[in-house]
């Protein structure tokens, strides 16, 4: 099993018609598509260019316009042709057409699987939902789970509805219209609120007009946040990304015990892996982890019931290890955790989280900078619930380490922090090299925090309708990542202050040219093999802790693929994937790591192991009965596929 690009250059063909039981449709996974051919003999005609296509469409067009009959209605109003993606990733994969001539509308319902009774026009906006249908095929719920694609040089959508499928429009108006009626739908569906201009400022704020128009965003800051790393002439501090970068797998093993739960990266000479009965200690080696070392088996009254510890915070120049579990299964929270001596193999203390006397419960944890758990004095871990943010120390007031020799149960200290009055709905964060923190949240705002200060963000970007399930932040605090069950948002927290220095938006408010954020996914096809029940899952940038150097890579997890896209590939605002879109720029190149087991996580391995004939340190990707260690290589090689 390898890694794979995505899979680019299927041809939608007219060779043959819908058939029902050819629904074995998974998908593809590609950036460019050609045109249609319409081929009704026996046998296979070569390719036919759009320009040729073009010109047909638009003789058939004056006929029908001119003749009309009762299959092809003079009135071409919202008239598309109907496309369906058949055989998945095999060989035999292809596009086949479903409907030479369909129509679509979008329609508000209160009924997802209903009929045409069931459609109501006359609906408010905070009543029904908009939905897409197309003929008598499609019928899918407007929003961002279609993974819709835009191709405005083939004035084509694909999307996924049960399937995938595209719409292929006979002119360019007509595809313009379909865009910007899906996105005003979307918009609706999402926010409760029609889409008119005073409620897109109400949602987004004038701060943010190049999120509510991409098109009149300034995107100079993302081409000059990296010109002196990237573009500057002379000795660069880093070795440049290069396109001919493979993946190439180094090996595969089962790990102990089994049933992996979370991945634990170590900086220094281990990494871990946890599981419901302990934690697996593996070596760091500079083509990835490996060995069946030490295996840290959980006694019965240190599990806390049957509980499986859901977060592994390293602390203490790794030599200790913080475990958070549930205290009750299928809730994120928990009262408390259990802090690991990995040295020992022996659970030392059993904290319990408490302010001014009353237990309280975290849904997270993490460390106070970028870089501390590398601190072998390090006491102090920052924490998260749905409305507070703070900081722990495991001392006493007296400055004094806790233990469970000194008191049946220790408490940890609050230094700082805020409990918020309600509405913040906190969902993870993540801190940066100097300890600014970023929260992201329900709504899919995020928010910035500076290192002085947890009771009032400096910066709140504005939600685009999806919680934010995990978020990361580069060291320098320039660059943010925010997952979402559907695309990952990166945003640019660059800005110019009054007297014109450039600062990050941790530092201070930044004003009304905030530059409009990105967004990765996948193609509808991929998107469609990924598996129905799928959602993206800790989207991280690949990692540094050293002042001037930057992340090369992004990586998430999404099904049984691992999913890494380029990092000065996306923020180049010429690249291909940016020309003729409308809305916010969507970068669909990536490459793919496909496993046969749903992936738990994937993490990119300290700097510190990249190796001189490698850009990037090895990616490291888990399974729940495997884990996997990936090079980055620059040598142009083959890739494989699953």
């Amino acid at each position: 099993m390898g890694a794979s690009h995505s899979r680019e250059g299927l041809e939608l063909s007219d060779d043959s018609d819908y058939d029902d039981e050819e629904e074995s449709t998974k998908t593809e996974s590609e950036e460019q598509y050609d045109d249609a051919t319409d081929d009704h003999s026996s046998t296979r005609t070569p390719p036919v260019s759009s320009k040729t296509l073009d010109e047909v469409d638009s003789k058939l067009k004056e006929l029908k316009l001119k003749y009309g009959s009762a299959e092809t209605p003079s009135n071409l109003k919202n008239a598309v042709k109907l496309y369906l993606h058949v055989g998945g990733n095999t060989p035999k994969a292809k596009w086949i057409t479903s409907q030479k001539l369909a129509y679509y509308e979008f329609v508000k319902t209160l009924k997802i699987d209903g009929d045409d009774e069931d459609d109501d026009y006359e609906l408010s906006s905070r009543e029904g939902f908009w939905v897409l249908k197309v003929g008598k095929k499609i019928r899918a719920k407007v929003s961002t789970d279609m993974q819709l694609k835009m191709f405005g040089d083939q004035r084509r959508v694909d999307f996924v509805d049960k399937g995938v499928w595209a719409l292929k429009f006979f002119a360019d108006e007509e595809y313009r219209s379909f865009i910007s009626e899906f996105q005003d739908c979307l918009f609706e569906n999402v926010y409760g609120m029609e889409a008119t201009e005073a409620n897109k400022v109400k949602i987004y704020g004038k701060e943010f007009i190049g999120w509510l128009r991409p098109e009149e965003s300034d995107d100079a800051m993302w081409e000059d946040a990296d010109s002196g790393m990237w573009k500057g002439s002379g000795k660069s501090p880093m070795t440049p990304v290069r396109d001919s970068q493979d993946l190439l797998e180094e090996f595969e093993e089962a790990a102990t015990g089994g049933g992996i739960q979370s991945l634990a990266l170590g900086a220094l000479d281990n990494s871990f892996l946890v599981n419901d009965s302990g934690v697996q200690v593996v070596k760091n080696f500079s083509h990835g982890i490996h060995g069946k070392g030490v295996y840290v088996k959980f006694d019965e009254k240190d599990k806390r019931g049957s509980s499986t510890p859901k977060k592994a915070l390293l602390m203490r120049g790794e030599t200790n290890m913080m475990l958070m579990s549930p205290f009750k299964e299928g809730t994120p929270r928990s009262t408390g955790l259990h802090q690991l001596d990995i040295e020992t193999g022996k659970i030392v203390t059993e904290w319990k989280f408490e302010k001014d006397g009353t237990d309280i419960t975290m849904k997270d944890i993490t460390n106070d900078t970028k870089g501390s758990q590398l601190d072998p004095s390090e006491s102090t871990f920052l924490g998260l619930d749905d409305n507070r943010l703070c900081q722990w120390d495991m001392r006493d007031k007296k400055g004094i380490v806790q233990t469970l020799a000194n008191t049946s149960s220790p408490v940890l200290h609050w230094t700082q922090g805020h409990q918020f009055s309600r509405g913040t709905n906190f969902q993870c964060f993540a801190t940066t090299g100097d300890g600014s923190i970023v929260v992201g949240s329900l709504d899919g705002k995020i928010r910035l925090y500076s290192k002085t200060s947890m009771r009032q963000a400096k910066t709140a970007f504005p939600g685009l309708g999806s919680p934010i399930t995990h978020v990361d932040v580069t060291y320098d605090g320039k660059w943010i990542l925010g997952t979402t069950d559907t695309y990952l948002i990166l945003i640019c927290s660059l800005f110019t202050d009054k007297d014109g220095k450039t600062k990050t938006g941790f530092t201070g408010r930044m004003g009304n040219k905030i530059p409009a954020p990105r967004l990765l996914k996948l193609t509808p096809v991929d998107a469609h093999m990924a598996g129905a029940n799928n959602k993206f899952h800790g989207g991280h940038f690949s990692w540094v802790t050293e002042s001037g150097k930057q992340e090369r890579h992004l990586v998430a997890a999404v099904g049984k693929f691992s999913v890494i896209w380029n990092f000065q590939q996306v923020k180049d605002s010429a690249h291909r994937c940016y020309q003729n879109q409308q809305g916010l720029k969507s970068c669909y190149c990536y490459k793919i790591v496909p496993k046969d087991e749903s992936v738990v996580e994937s993490r990119f391995m300290h700097d510190k192991y990249a190796v001189s004939d490698s850009p990037e340190a090895p990616l490291v990707v888990a399974t729940p009965m495997k884990v996997t260690s990936i090079s980055m290589s620059g040598k142009k090689r083959g890739l494989g596929t699953s």
